[in-house]
């Protein structure tokens, strides 16, 4: 089985992530790094999980032992360290966050020297050096040992790139920001604040084990609430590592990454600042963004799930928006990943540049229903390849036609089937998706 993830290595701390995985991670990485230079410079930083501190530690100590510096920064945002690697000329970035899981879980995931993901290629290489036995008597000895060295403050030098790149000032909105108990919790305050608007944190006393509990970007609710009861004009949700960035409007709806990105897209639009008037987004966006987009004079491009794919795509064509209804967005003039509070500040200039409340902006965008159905299945290799399956998706989506879509993909991580139904019948779709759910139990029972 493949060492990294869709996201980096993942597990529950101290039983799937050990501490001596993270040690082999670390000095395999500054092995790998440590082509460019004899001493590498790799900096890292974590969320807020009790895990994080121990992983940090052994992480380093790998690092070191393999001639590499590690420089901890902390407590910061995912998109902190994909920014920061490329300004303060590190040749790696490593962070220790397992995004919006609960805090029993932790990751480790790299950023090149450039601040972008690892391609699939690069990860197997160093997948490959943590499985090899580790050769003591050709190790770093002497002052040729690395360096733990503590860099406080880092995060400064984020604030001041998010803040500089607002489209204007904040000044009059009341913004209620959920930070999620994780990476976020001291800057995205900060950050709104320095722009003027009046903030009211909730969600921003990490304890350790809080992170992503009843709260972010995946727990709405409380947020949605606290929009209505301080009458505020907005509130934003990130989760725990603070790169990916959801809305609640001042009556207290939610807004989705689809619509978050439409109103950007048609922001950047009208600044004549959108190549090609084109936004990336993936297969699971919802078809009302498609239609809308169109209808308002915009074109998109669609890619299979997952962010790293997204930029893959902008990359490739030059484009410089694109991102995941979950909230992932990447606005690639300032950033080479998803960065929750940098999508937080273009939302809230388009709502100040346009003097529209969020409500009015969402309503852009005519949410069609999707239905989600996962099957657990025995094996998932080869679905795709099963004639009853292709048939009955090859019918579902011939009944849709133009008005809807079906999406069947295997989940990356787990035994299990996942089928969307989206369109405008919600009955229609469920129906739909449970007719392709019994086939495929049937097919790969």
């Amino acid at each position: 089985m493949r060492l990294f993830g869709t996201d980096g290595v993942r597990g529950v701390a101290n039983t799937g992530l050990t501490p001596e995985l993270a040690f082999k991670l670390g000095r395999a990485a500054a092995q790998y790094f440590g082509r460019e230079t004899k001493t590498p410079k790799i900096i890292i930083g974590r969320d807020t999980r009790l895990s994080g501190t121990m992983l940090e530690s052994a992480l380093a100590a790998g690092i070191c032992s393999a001639g590499g510096n590690a420089h901890l920064l902390g407590v910061i945002p995912t998109p902190a360290i994909s920014y920061l690697t490329e300004q303060v000329g590190a040749n790696a970035g490593v962070v220790i966050s397992a995004s919006h899981n609960p805090f029993e879980d932790n990751g480790i995931k790299f950023f090149s020297k450039s601040g972008h993901k690892l391609p699939d290629a690069v990860e197997d290489e160093i997948a490959a050096i943590v499985a090899a036995p580790i050769d003591y008597s050709a190790a770093p000895s002497g002052s040729s040992v690395g360096q733990v060295i503590r860099d406080d403050g880092m995060d400064i030098l984020y604030i001041k790139h998010i803040v500089a790149s607002a489209p204007c000032k904040l000044n009059g909105l009341k913004v209620v920001m959920d930070c999620a108990n994780g990476a976020n919790s001291h800057i995205a305050p900060t950050i709104l604040r320095t722009l003027g608007a009046e903030v009211i944190p909730i969600f921003d006393e990490p304890n350790g084990t809080n992170i992503n509990n009843g709260c972010g970007s995946t727990h709405l609710e409380a947020l949605r609430m606290k929009v209505v009861e301080y009458g505020a004009n907005v509130g934003l949700a990130n989760d725990g590592d603070a790169d990916r960035l959801l809305a609640v409007d001042e009556r207290g709806e939610a807004l989705d990454g689809d619509q978050i990105m439409l109103i950007c897209a048609l922001e950047l639009m009208k600044r004549k600042k959108l190549k090609d008037n084109m936004l990336v987004v993936t297969v699971m966006s919802n078809i009302g963004l498609h239609k809308a987009f169109k209808e308002l004079g915009g074109q998109t491009a669609k890619t299979a799930v997952g962010d790293r794919y997204v930029l893959e795509e902008m990359l490739k064509h030059g484009y410089n928006l694109g991102g995941e209804q979950s909230g992932h967005i990447i606005f690639s003039e300032f950033a080479k990943t998803g960065d929750g509070m940098l999508t937080a500040v273009q939302l809230l200039g388009a709502m100040v540049n346009n003097n529209k409340r969020l409500s009015e902006l969402g309503r852009l965008m005519k949410r069609y229903p999707q239905v989600l159905v996962n099957v657990r299945v025995k094996d998932k290799n080869g679905w795709d390849q099963h004639p009853d399956i292709k048939k009955a998706v090859a019918a579902a989506a011939a009944q849709l036609g133009d008005n809807g879509q079906i999406l069947v993909r295997a989940s990356g991580t787990e035994p299990l089937i996942r089928i969307m139904a989206e369109g405008p019948n919600q009955i229609e779709l469920e129906n739909l998706a449970g007719t392709i759910a019994d086939v495929v139990s049937k097919s790969l029972a």
